[in-house]
């Protein structure tokens, strides 16, 4: 257990790092995520400690918004100065990952009833 969670911890480290020293608009941990999905799209499965402890980091996931909650109470008043943008970015992106999350989802029920029906004529 000891050992996934260093892995997963490593990752997101990885992430931090690589972003910070590139200059990429992109949260440290989102790179160590997709950092930990090459490692283990590379293994090719994802070893039983590894899914324990992110099923464990899942189940307590509420619990990791508490800093984020608390960060947007102390900067109250900045959100309140810019509402406007933050509301329009708010909307668009859920507007956009509904979009795009869609179109996916098509694609991959398309795909998925083309490989249906060409496995009934064989």
């Amino acid at each position: 257990m000891l050992s996934a969670l260093t892995l997963i911890l490593t990752c997101q480290l990885i992430g931090e790092l690589v972003t910070r020293f590139l200059g990429l608009p992109v949260p440290g941990p989102v790179a160590g995520m997709v950092i930990l999905f090459v490692l283990l799209a590379l293994k090719g499965s994802v070893p039983q400690h590894v899914g324990t402890v992110a099923d464990s980091l899942l189940r307590n996931l509420a619990l990791l918004f508490v800093p984020a909650g608390v960060g947007v109470m102390a900067h109250l008043g900045l959100l309140g100065q810019d509402w406007l943008p933050i509301s329009v970015a708010l909307v668009g992106s859920t507007l956009a990952t509904i979009a795009v999350t869609g179109l996916v989802m098509s694609r991959l029920a398309r795909n998925s009833g083309s490989d249906r029906t060409e496995a009934h004529h064989d």
